[in-house]
This record gives C-alpha cells, structure tokens and sequence, in this order.
C-alpha cells in the first residue's frame, strides 16, 4: 500500500474519539484521588495503590486485546471494551465508599486502558508506512482523556458529588461506543492468519528489537502517566495547593505530552524515530535529574515538568513507529506487549515516590531513578543499531 485507503481519515477520527473517551474514564481516579484520601481517610501509600491499580489491569489486558484485535478486528474487540467500561464506571458510581471496593472496581476500570492496543493495529492498517508515524501519533492523542479527567472530574465531584464524575463518563462512554459500532468498518488491509492465538507472541523469542520497544515506551509512556497521576498529591502536599488547582496543573502536565505526540511520530517518519528516541531520553534523564535538585521550588518545577512532558510525548510517538515498521505483520500483539510495559511504568512509580517519600522525607531519589531509566534506555537504543534498522525499513516497506 502506497497511499492512504479510502475511508482511513474517518477511521482515525473514530477510533481517536474512542480512545480519548477510554482514557478519561480510565485516569478518574487520578484527579480524584485527593478527594477520596479525605473521604476514606487514606494513607499516601493506600491513595497511591488506588490511582495505580487501573493501570495494573490496562496494562496487563493490553496483551490479550492486541492479539484479539489481530484475530477479530477492532470493531467487535473495542465496541465490547467499551461496554466492559461502562460496566465498571456505573459501578463506581453507586460504590466509591470503601478503599477495598474501590480497589476492586478500581481494577476492573483498567480494561479502559487497554483500549491502546485495539487502536494501533487498526490505524496503522489504514496508512502506509510512511504515513503510519503521523497517523499514529494523531491516534496517540487520545491520551488528552487524562487532560479533561483533570480538568474536569474535580470541579464535577465539588459540584455535585463524587458519584457525579463517574456517570458522566458513563453517559460519555455510552454514546462514543454506539456511534463506533454503527460507523467504524475493519481496514481494508488483511490481518494476519496465525496458527494460533499466541503465535504472533513468538517474535518476543527471537528479536531483541521488541524487548527494546517494551522499555522504551515503559520509560515514555509510564513516566507520562505516573507523573500525571501523582503530580496533584504532590502539589498539594508540597504547595499546599487546592485539590482543583493541583489537578488543573497535572492536566496542562498532560495536555503538552499529548501535543507533542503527533509531533513525535511526524519527526520519525522524516527523520528516523531513532533520532527522536534520543533526544527524548537525553531530556528526560538532565530534566529528571534537574527536578531531584529543585523540585521543591514551585517555578522550576513548572518549567521541569512541562519539558518533561514533551519529552515523553515525542518520545512515545517515535515508539509506535518502529512497532509497526519492525513487526508490520504482528502490530496488535506487540503493540499489546509494548504498551502492557508503557502501563506496568505508570504503575510502579507512583508506589516508588510514596515509598521513597516515606523513607527519606522528599521525592529528590524518585526522580534520580527516573534518569537512571533514561540511561539505560540510552544504552539500549544505541546498542540495538536502531538507525540503520529504521532506516531499512523505510526504504523496503512492510515485509
């Protein structure tokens, strides 16, 4: 395929909508978890375990719905995703009184996050090659259902309860996946046939390119979502700011990665996603290291922070270019594994800054271990040979 298939703009509209819609649903309790600390009287580590645990489950389900998207196409695969989610969101509504129940249902919430990995093979099957690092990076933006969860939740939970968040993104939910269903079609491109559910998984024995790709997005994308998810305990708690203004904050935080996402994958098709990896991890670890020392000053951890997010944004739009340009025939399933380890790096360090706020007082270790990350991913990138590889692919094609 040499050109875009007709039909590929709507395509991308919808699936970017459905996306963004799971997103929201997905990071709720990140901007509200200030509020239920006080309702439930949570520990920091307890508050961290519930803003971490949908991650934990989108994060694992990304796997199986990327295979399964792969094997069935990802209308039927996203439209039942969807109603899985809404199932949850509704059950949040009516039970958010008890930290276990919300762990629980906290949990089941996650499948929303895993909506990733339906998107990705179904997009990139749209586009060309050359095209696939923008149109995947246009996809990408869905993320921006964390910026609206920010901007959004604590104002509607202030106003009219906490129940209230959780049936507007319910009734959001609803009308975003009948309108999917009726309007989305499969790409013209074929799936691949394997011979079984987890053939397309046996690349993970052969190529050390896919383990790459798992960190690097574990770096780009978890480090996205971890920092959006505890930059309002972190405002508050350091700052004193309100729940509201903290949570505005983190979702400007979220709204400069999603921008640069598009921009990300737009770079790598014209000048390699290697490049734009490098400058990512480069950022990310001076960035990182800048906020251990400064953190506690509110004007340099604004500008840190923003840069941060770019460079994450750039960084995970440049990911999901070498996916589909190394593995063009097993997308789904390693989008599913790839974007499993981007969700397992929002998961964990949310429990590492509470811990290491409750051993030393501060978060400066936290972010020196962020940019210990990015060394190693540095490492990685370059010892992998990712130009040349990428490069290759570019001038032959999908095989």
């Amino acid at each position: 395929m040499t050109s875009e298939e007709p039909g590929a703009g709507r395509a991308l509209a919808l699936a970017t909508v459905a996306f963004t819609a799971c997103f929201y649903a997905w990071s709720l309790l990140g901007p509200l978890g200030p509020d239920l600390q006080d309702r439930l009287g949570l520990s920091d580590l307890q508050l961290s375990a519930a803003v971490a645990v949908p991650v934990l489950l989108g994060s694992l389900a990304r796997v199986p719905m990327g295979m399964l998207t792969d094997r069935y196409g990802a209308r039927l695969v996203f439209g039942a995703l969807m109603a899985w989610t809404l199932v949850s969101l509704i059950a949040l509504a009516i039970w958010h009184d008890s930290f276990p129940v919300v762990i629980v249902l906290g949990f089941l919430l996650g499948f929303g996050g895993a909506s990733f990995a339906v998107g990705v093979p179904f997009v990139s099957r749209w586009y060309p090659p050359e095209r696939q690092g923008f149109a995947l990076g246009i996809y990408g933006m869905g993320t921006g259902g964390t910026v609206l969860a920010g901007l959004t939740a604590p104002a509607i939970a202030d106003a009219w309860g906490m129940a209230a968040p959780f049936l507007v993104a319910a009734g959001l939910l609803a009308v975003v996946a009948a309108w999917f269903v009726a309007s989305a079609r499969n790409p013209p491109t074929p799936r691949p046939h394997a011979a079984s559910a987890l053939a397309p998984l046996a690349v993970f024995r052969t190529s050390g390119r896919a383990w790459a790709l798992t960190l690097f997005y574990f770096l780009m994308f978890g480090g996205f979502v971890a920092m959006f998810l505890y930059l309002p305990k972190l405002l508050t708690g350091v700052y004193d700011l309100s729940k509201a203004d903290a949570g505005a904050r983190a979702a400007g935080f979220a709204l400069l990665a999603v921008l640069a996402r598009p921009v990300g994958g737009t770079l790598s098709d014209r000048v390699g996603a290697d490049r734009v990896l490098r400058w990512s991890f480069v950022a990310t670890a001076v960035l990182a290291v800048a906020l251990a020392a400064t953190y506690e000053h509110i004007a340099p951890l604004t500008v840190l922070c923003l840069s941060l997010a770019v460079a994450f944004g750039l960084g995970a739009g440049a990911v999901f270019k070498l996916v589909a340009a190394w593995f063009p025939q097993e997308v789904g399933a390693v989008t599913g594994v790839v974007g499993a380890a981007g969700g397992l790096g929002g998961f964990f360090p949310p429990l590492v800054m509470a811990a290491v706020k409750s051993a030393t007082g501060g978060y400066g270790l936290g972010f020196l271990l962020l940019a210990a990350v990015a060394g190693v991913c540095l490492a990685v990138l370059a010892g992998i040979g990712a130009g040349r590889v990428a490069g290759a692919t570019r001038r032959r094609g999908p095989a």
